[in-house]
């Protein structure tokens, strides 16, 4: 029995011994194992990761790189002949005065994204400010000078129309969500080097008070965006369009992971607007509101901040028909509450001219309602 017991274990030694050194050195021959995958230099198709099992973006690029172009402006500016003196008011004189200055011509580059097959195209508005032409290269060589359509400065967003068959449109759909935490991909054209991608997530949502626009809601990311990505899109892992990447915080003028983008579905209604009407039409009071600040608050002897303080008021606007002064405190907007001055702008942008709004105010300590209508905002070249 013992002899027997010594031959079982022998033999299941040597078993194990054999199955360790196949798994090693021959793990084709195992049954169950996958003999297709051999190659590993990625030569099983355009959307197979060159590595099994890795990780790519590659289909997503492949389906929205297509539609990101690259935009090359030119336009002509005042080079002073003379050093300047650093008196402001005395520059602009001397450049007034003829041989002080000459016309010549500047070149500047960003990017743009293909929205619809017909030719349309959008940007930013500071890719193309004060442009004498604009020509756009795509990625599949062929160039083609673009029209402005319109633009729209409060935004920085602008479109452009190019005519050109077989154009790669991006998918657009300003419904699509993003969250913070998704991974999404910045395509464009930095520093002139050519069509690049860079990868990151989404950092922050709804970001605002930078300075940038009067009408701020921003994606932030920390995907890498350079001078010349301005107008560049951002996808999706899927490759659909989530924003048109718009700037970066830097102190150098390079990438610090800090890059802001336009969501979709604010881009896509300001797209459909200038096609449409030419420009935007966004709802107006005719005032200038502030944030009440806690020191505000203290002086207006109010529990705390909040709402938005009237700073200035057209004369003949919308607000000052309705009865609003300077000095008054809007504290809710057709029945919501209104938690500063962007909060405000923001609401009453999208609502249509012409509609009636109720507005809670507060003025010398007394609680007022006010009913106003709300008017066309004049663009930034009007106001």
């Amino acid at each position: 029995m013992r002899r027997l017991w010594l031959i079982f274990a022998q033999t299941v030694t040597v078993c194990l011994g054999v199955l360790f050194l196949v798994t090693t050195i021959r793990p084709q021959w195992l049954p169950g194992h996958d003999t297709s995958v051999t190659n590993v230099t990625g030569s099983g198709g355009p959307d197979a990761p060159a590595v099994p099992g890795a990780v790519t973006y590659a289909p997503a690029v492949a389906r929205a790189a297509p539609s990101v172009v690259n935009i090359y402006t030119t336009k002509h500016v005042d080079v002073p002949l003379v050093p300047m003196p650093a008196d402001p008011g005395l520059e602009r004189l001397l450049r007034q005065l003829p041989g002080f200055t000459r016309r010549e011509p500047s070149t500047s580059l960003g990017s743009g994204v293909i929205v619809r097959a017909n030719g349309y195209i959008l940007t930013n508005y500071h890719v193309i400010e004060a442009a004498d032409a604009i020509r756009v290269s795509l990625a599949d060589g062929r160039q083609e000078t673009a029209k402005l359509v319109g633009a729209d400065p409060d935004s920085d967003l602008a479109v452009l129309k190019i005519d050109l068959d077989k154009l790669p449109a991006i998918t657009f759909d300003p419904a699509l969500k993003v969250r913070v935490g998704d991974v999404v991909l910045a395509i464009g054209n930095p520093f002139g080097v050519g069509q690049t991608t860079t990868q990151g997530i989404v950092s922050a949502l709804g970001r605002n008070r930078l300075g940038l626009n009067l009408y701020e809601n921003f994606i932030q990311t920390d995907a890498a965006i350079n001078p010349g990505n301005s107008g560049g899109a951002l996808v999706d892992t899927r490759g659909d369009l989530v924003g048109i990447n718009t700037a970066i915080y830097s102190d150098t003028g390079g990438s610090l992971g800090i890059g802001f983008a336009i969501p979709a579905a604010v881009a896509h209604d300001i797209l459909d607007q200038i096609i449409d009407h030419g420009s935007v039409r966004r709802g107006w009071l005719g005032l200038e509101p502030q944030d009440v600040t806690p020191d505000l608050a203290q002086a207006f002897h109010l529990k705390q901040a909040g709402g938005a303080i009237v700073a200035r008021i057209l004369r003949g606007g919308p607000a000052d028909q309705a009865g609003i002064r300077v000095g008054d405190i809007i504290r809710t907007l057709n029945g919501k509450p209104v938690t500063d001055a962007v909060d405000l702008l923001t609401r009453l942008a999208p609502i249509e001219p012409g509609t009636e709004v109720s507005l809670q105010i507060l003025r010398d300590g007394r609680v007022l309602d006010r009913k106003a209508k709300v008017g066309l905002r004049p663009t930034s070249e009007q106001h």
